[in-house]
């Protein structure tokens, strides 16, 4: 018998099967991508990529969220990573197509000129830190358990694969060459503080105070003006693939943009009057 995961009141679904493996809501300016898929440990298939598109194109054309956090909501586990069985029962070419619709979708969260933060409470092995390394910002918890800490990792060499789905690219982007071969060749699995100190994760709080951490950090960011959030991304992502003088350019352009805003307008009479601003986005 197959059991349908549980569904959260006001979240929209994104699922074509009646079987909920990715679920969007919003709060505020937060737009929540939670994971959920229970029975697995959030591993995922062609339909969870499916699932996952349709929920970053919710987030990223709404016009009150600019703050995208992808979370789960199954206890321990981020994400596994890619659910083995289907990969054994799919085609060769199948498999192929399975990886490039995951890398679209990846690029999809990586482009939206809004600022995604990967709340990793629990497991991020194999795909599912090649979820979070498409995400801005990483934020960890420890385990509740000390003896039992929860694992960040790519271990695709053990299948006798590699991490197909983004992670040699932007691993090696985030840490360098040579520690990301190392960590991938050796499918070495680190604890949250290991990855802090490599420079994978940004933050790391314990796991009983994980979400009241979280919330604190987002509640900073909720305070800052969207619009000019989303154009600092969008100048650090495209501008890094640029050379120096287009990558300048860019950001000109997109300044230019921000001093007509009303954002900027504000912001700088806020400062002249020694008051808060009210930030239009």
């Amino acid at each position: 018998m197959v059991m349908e995961t549980p569904k959260t009141p006001g979240a929209t679904y994104i699922d074509s099967d009646n079987l909920s493996l990715v679920e969007f809501r919003k709060d505020g300016k937060i737009g929540y991508i939670e994971l959920t898929n229970e029975r697995k440990m959030n591993t995922y298939s062609h339909e969870f990529f499916v699932q996952m598109d349709r929920a970053i194109m919710t987030a990223r054309f709404d016009p009150e969220v600019s703050i995208i956090v992808i979370r789960n909501r199954v206890p321990g586990a981020f994400s596994a990573g890619a659910e083995i069985s289907y990969l054994q029962a799919c085609s060769t070419d199948s498999k192929g197509n399975f990886c490039l619709h995951g890398n679209e979708t990846l690029l999809k969260l990586e482009q939206t000129p809004k600022v995604v933060i990967a709340a990793m409470n629990g497991h991020t092995v194999g795909g599912g830190l090649e979820i979070a390394l498409a995400a801005d910002i990483r934020i960890a918890a420890r385990s509740p358990n000390p003896e039992k800490e929860y694992k960040i990792g790519l271990p695709e060499i053990n299948l006798g694969v590699l991490p197909g789905t983004g992670g040699t690219q932007r691993l090696c982007r985030l840490i360098g060459n040579s520690r990301a071969i190392e960590m991938m060749i050796t499918g070495r699995l680190l604890t949250p503080d290991e990855a802090l100190e490599m420079g994978i994760v940004n933050q790391v709080f314990d796991g009983n105070e994980f979400e009241e951490k979280l919330q604190e950090y987002l509640s900073v960011l909720t305070s800052k003006p969207g619009m000019a959030m989303g154009l600092i991304k969008r100048a650090v992502v495209s501008g890094s693939q640029m050379s120096l003088h287009e990558g300048l350019t860019l950001e000109r352009e997109l300044q230019n943009r921000l001093f007509a805003s009303d954002d900027a307008k504000e912001g700088i009479q806020a400062y002249l009057e020694k008051r808060k601003p009210n930030w239009k986005t």
